[in-house]
């Protein structure tokens, strides 16, 4: 028997290729693996078409599988065999891009206008990035990514992120080694920067520093400001070493030195925020950076941290103003202030830096708060960063036993959908961890399959990171394998919807006994294959929970066209974020850091919680009492309020949300998100730039913890 294929060729008929295609839609698409019914239809149309009087084209043979698999009460394989159709059908296209871009342009395509809310997808800049993505993510689908993972990424089983960025040669985020870019000199456009004689200088430097970094990357990029410190005390020598040459008086040159010191303190300190504030990487956004703010007490330059890390705060607490004048907040850069026993509001000597933080946290959202007592706890001992959000490494030795931690990087996260295989198993528990142990399976596959894209990766592609000291000091030409194994970089297994997962198979939330017991049991699972892996292959792979800014909306919308609406798991429009409490459960906020803190020592890979707050201006002694709370609890933390403006009216306080999911002022009306600020905490960093319909309402959900 013979089959006509699509090109019109005639081959002979092989009902072994049809079991195959009914194989993997069950596997990587369904779920419900049954060979016995994929051996069936395949006998079935081979007995059916034998006795056919033509010869059977590839199309009528598929459509003749999807009606026995339905016949078969396999309904569900049936929509994902279309789909495998539809997928194999999409990598023979040749423009498959035109739809999308399009609607891109014409403000249609919310998927790609509201899928990061830090890029305005109207500004012509960031739609040429948008753009160039829509086009990167189409030739990535049809020609570098296997096809079953393109099935499980569209059937929504795992999502592979940043797609739009796969077909280069670039990875997700990192902390800059920027010590050794400012101590020993670093090349910028090919112009040699050499170490900076001030610390205004040093400042500028560093902003140069990131926007290069963030434009030959995807992802957030953190610094530490102990790695600018020497450099205010390089200010203070040079002042002090020339009015003594001037006035030959040391009190006065003292004295003199130290207001030029504080004077470079603050001029540096706003060069970084406005610069950070206000460029545009070739990403479409201002740069995803982070500033680690520590004190680290003996060291050489404990006293110049302790003061840069006042001076960040001061002015973030003083806010910046748009172009009307009127005093808004600022998303970047993100700070995160390392808490331990001298600033943990216990009577330590810098107590007083962490009350001015409570202060600005309250009126600006930042900083955001990381444990050094439980860091160190959960990482051999030391405290360290997060890349970008949230993003953790895991401890790593060089060659002389010494922990390194700046100039390392993650090459890619591949997130799992927990809900969907819940939805699929409901309630059999044998079931659901035999499904679970193949979504895995793909899991470390994609990421495998992210990591072998990057290798044979030259350092030219990007000077800054791999030859200038970023990340490494590589020679010209020089492959940066060597980084990419052996857990010196990570590769991140991300997670979304413990919540919805426990309520599809247990039908309680995580929070119950019950629930709790379940949620850690597959945390732990998720963690342990993670440790296998890594065991297996000397790649750095961690447990990662995802920011999902996005990626809640999409999985719920692809699992309630499939399953349909189902009472506390598909009845909303997105998913819970990772481990997180559901936002519209009532719980206080002690309670909920208390309890998602046993998730943070198993999500060793990323991990963040947070609490809502009504304003707490006027009750600042309540933001410190969570401080100190978050301190000997939990690893890293962050308090949200709402500290919007209407650009109308002047308004200051909670811009509201309405039941169409549409923004406005309480006081003057005004709708036009143009015409107002609204910051909220997306996932990690601060969103201005609003957001898809999925994690809008997820924002107008949220209920107060205090």
């Amino acid at each position: 028997m013979e089959v006509i294929k699509r090109d019109g060729s005639i081959v002979e008929f092989n009902k072994h290729k049809i079991r195959e295609a009914i194989l993997k839609a069950m596997k990587y698409g369904s779920g419900i693996y049954l060979p016995d019914i994929a051996k069936l239809i395949a006998n079935d149309a081979e007995k059916y078409f034998k006795d056919e009087n033509e010869t059977p084209t590839i199309y009528k043979i598929e459509s003749y599988v999807y009606e026995r698999l339905v016949h078969y009460g396999q309904s569900i394989t049936a929509k994902s065999y279309e789909g495998y159709r539809a997928v194999q059908s999409f990598k023979r296209n040749i423009n498959t891009t035109d739809e999308s871009i399009l609607g891109l342009i014409q403000k249609t395509n919310e998927d790609v206008l509201k899928e990061n809310s830090n890029k305005n997808s109207v500004i012509a800049a960031t739609q040429r990035d948008l753009i160039a993505g829509e086009v990167s993510k189409d030739i990535s689908r049809r020609r570098l990514i296997p096809p079953h993972l393109v099935q499980a990424h569209d059937e929504g089983a795992i999502h592979w992120h940043d797609m739009d960025y796969t077909l280069s040669p670039i990875f997700n985020c990192c902390l800059i080694n920027l010590e050794d870019m400012l101590n020993n000199g670093t090349v910028i456009n090919d112009k040699l920067v050499e170490s900076p004689k001030s610390f205004g200088t040093a400042c500028t430097v560093t902003t140069q520093i990131i926007a290069q970094v963030a434009s030959n990357q995807y992802g957030g990029q953190s610094i530490t400001i102990k790695h600018l410190a020497k450099f205010l005390r390089v200010t203070y020598d040079k002042y002090y070493k020339f009015y003594m040459e001037k006035y030959n008086n040391e009190e006065l040159a003292k004295d003199l030195a130290n207001d030029m010191k504080m004077k470079d303190l603050r001029d540096g300190v706003q060069t970084i925020r406005y610069q950070l504030s206000t460029l545009q990487t070739t990403n479409g956004q201002a740069p995803f950076s982070t500033i680690y703010l520590e004190i680290e007490e003996g060291n050489e330059y404990e006293e110049e941290m302790a003061l840069i890390c006042e001076e960040m705060i001061k002015q973030r607490l003083e806010g910046m103003k748009n172009y009307k004048g009127q005093e808004i907040g600022e998303a970047f850069p993100k700070l995160v202030y390392l808490l331990d026993e001298h600033n943990c509001l216990e009577g330590g000597k810098y107590d007083y830096i962490t009350k001015l933080a409570a202060e600005c946290t309250a009126k600006r959202l930042v900083p955001d708060y990381q444990s050094a007592k439980i860091m160190r706890m959960n990482y051999e001992g030391n405290t360290f960063p997060p890349m970008g959000c949230r993003s953790h490494l895991s401890p790593w030795k060089d060659g002389n036993g010494d922990y390194k931690w700046y100039g390392r990087f993650n090459q890619g996260v591949i997130s799992l959908n927990l809900p969907q295989i819940g939805i699929i198993s409901n309630g059999d528990m044998e079931l659901f961890w035999e499904l679970l142990d193949q979504r895995l399976d793909l899991c470390k596959e994609a990421l495998i399959t992210r990591h072998n894209m990057l290798l044979g990766t030259v350092s030219d592609v990007s000077p800054i990171h791999w030859q200038h000291g970023a990340i490494a000091r590589l020679e010209k030409g020089e492959a940066i394998d060597k980084l990419l194994n052996e857990g010196y970089s990570t590769l991140s297994l991300g997670y979304v919807g413990i919540h919805e997962m426990v309520q599809a198979m247990l039908g309680v939330s995580h929070t119950t006994p019950e629930g709790e017991k379940f949620a850690l049991e597959v945390m732990n699972h998720m963690k342990d294959a993670c440790d296998e892996w890594k065991k297996e292959t000397g790649l750095g792979f961690g447990l990662y929970g995802t920011p999902a800014e996005n990626l809640i909306y999409r999985f719920c919308r692809l699992d309630k066209a499939r399953f349909g609406e189902i009472k506390n798991v598909t009845d909303r429009l997105y998913y819970t974020n990772s481990y997180h409490v559901h936002v519209c459960e009532e719980i206080d906020a002690f309670s909920k850091l208390k309890f998602e803190s046993q998730f943070h020592g198993i999500s060793l890979g990323g991990c963040i919680s947070y609490v809502e707050v009504p304003d707490l201006t006027r009750n600042v002694e309540a933001v410190e009492s969570l401080i100190n709370f978050i301190y000997h609890n939990i690893q890293y933390a962050e308090i949200n309020t709402k500290p919007d403006i209407c650009y109308s009216c002047g308004y200051t306080g909670e811009i509201k949300l309405d039941e169409n999911l549409e923004w406005y002022c309480p006081s003057c009306g005004n709708r036009e998100e143009s015409e107002m600020q609204v910051m909220r905490r997306t996932c990690g960093y601060i969103g201005t730039n609003f957001w898809n319909k999925g994690r809008t309402a997820e924002i107008g959900d949220r209920v107060l913890h205090l």
